[in-house]
């Protein structure tokens, strides 16, 4: 149970901390990255409006290399989370698997010496 709320505890705090994505619907997106840069358009009316164009792109890149760069840091981090909160508790059921099958086993001996 203590494993339990910590594991809540550890969640609530990482999402409180803004370096934790949410789940919503079965999807995951990132929490603390800000919204995800609208990809711009190329106007091919001019040279002007093109090269306008380039430039709005080279600007999009920069930001979508940062957003994807704090989307791939939470996704590790929630990643990682998760899978030492799962290690967790695979190592708390193990150790209560094998105390009851030694209290078993205790118990069976001491009832076959009578």
């Amino acid at each position: 149970m203590i494993k339990r709320l910590s594991f809540a505890a550890a969640m609530m705090l990482t999402a409180a901390s803004g370096t934790a994505g949410t789940i919503t619907n079965g999807a995951w997106s990132p929490s603390g990255c800000g919204t995800e840069p609208a990809v711009p358009v190329i106007d091919q009316s001019s040279v002007d409006t093109y090269n306008q164009g380039v430039k709005a792109i080279n600007d999009w890149q920069q930001k979508a290399n940062a957003y994807n760069g704090c989307l791939i840091k939470e996704a590790n981090a929630d990643n990682a989370l998760i899978a030492n909160s799962a290690n967790d508790e695979q190592a708390r059921l193990r150790a209560a698997i094998e105390k009851i099958q030694a209290e078993t086993t205790a118990a069976k001996a001491k009832l076959d010496k009578k």
